[in-house]
């Protein structure tokens, strides 16, 4: 079975179809037809079924699927890990919470595309919960996110402790309170499945107050725009509030240590290769965690 035939095959269950698969791999359709018509006769059946809207997997293709997955994968980290450990190269997918991205990543970045510019490196922004699941379906090599997080097939290692505050931009109002006017706090928060809005919903639940009126955003600038604005409360890293262009705009509210406490992970699955590229990522994590006194660019 050839690999590149896998490839073309993972190429249109991705895309739903042979034009737009064509697209993705810059090569012409009916190249990608003849070798779905070699796979598909290698293995006595059909595995799409044609339409007018492009293709869906058949039964047999949808069996086919996880192993396709899983021997591309296998044949990639070889390539990887076989490779020169001083020189890495091959494809690294990282994933991040935004507020992480901004605040803990950029030095990390930096210097690891300087220390290796021949590494493909990709970096998603989404939830915890976004992040863990691509971690766990191998659409990611590893992701940061906000712990803890328990699950039978992921490792994970803490990385960075943040310190979250209450954020506002008025006099915050006392969270054991109603608003004077009867009606309820509004929180600003980014999308389901972030953990720092479970947490403040939480702090909501702890103090006997009714649910807050929930407005999600699409990211940080966002919030803290209507933070700033006195829309709402929000709930984020003191380190993200201070390097905001509009922290003199905004009032932060310290909270008991062990609310305040939120601890960072680094997880990937447990039958996964640590590669030279993502070794040199890892190291260069860990780098920027250390105090700066201690840093060290020795290998």
């Amino acid at each position: 079975m050839d690999i590149g035939d896998l490839s073309f095959f993972l190429a249109v269950a991705r895309a739903g179809g042979i034009s737009r698969a064509s697209k993705e791999l810059l090569t012409v359709q009916s190249n990608i037809s003849s070798r779905i018509r070699a796979l598909e006769d290698e293995l006595g059946v059909e595995l799409f079924r044609r339409h007018a809207r492009g293709v869906t997997l058949t039964n047999p293709g949808e069996r086919l699927l996880p192993y396709a997955e899983h021997i591309t994968r296998l044949v990639r980290e070889v390539t990887q890990v076989v490779g020169d450990d001083l020189d890495p190269s091959g494809r690294l997918a990282i994933g991040s919470m935004e507020t992480t991205a901004g605040l803990r990543l950029p030095g990390v970045l930096a210097a690891f595309s300087e220390d290796c510019p021949r590494v493909d490196f990709t970096l998603t922004t989404d939830t915890t919960d976004a992040l863990t699941t691509q971690v766990l379906e191998h659409r990611l090599d590893g992701a940061f996110v906000c712990g803890p997080v328990r699950h039978p097939d992921l490792v994970s290692e803490q990385v960075f402790v943040e310190q979250l505050v209450l954020v506002s931009g008025v006099r915050l109002a006392d969270l054991d309170s109603v608003p004077a006017d009867g009606r309820r706090h509004k929180v600003l928060v980014l999308r389901a499945g972030c953990a720092y809005r479970a947490r403040l919903e939480r702090l909501f639940e702890q103090h006997g107050l009714p649910g807050p009126d929930v407005l999600e955003f699409g990211s940080l600038e966002g919030i803290l725009g209507c933070a700033a604005a006195g829309v709402g409360v929000t709930l984020l890293p003191l380190g993200v509030v201070t390097a905001s262009p509009l922290a003199s705009a905004l009032k932060v509210h310290h909270l008991a240590p062990a609310d305040a406490r939120a601890e960072t992970l680094f997880i990937r699955r447990k039958d996964s290769t640590t590669t030279p590229a993502l070794s040199r990522f890892l190291f260069h994590t860990h780098q920027s965690s250390r105090p700066a006194s201690l840093r060290s660019v020795a290998r």
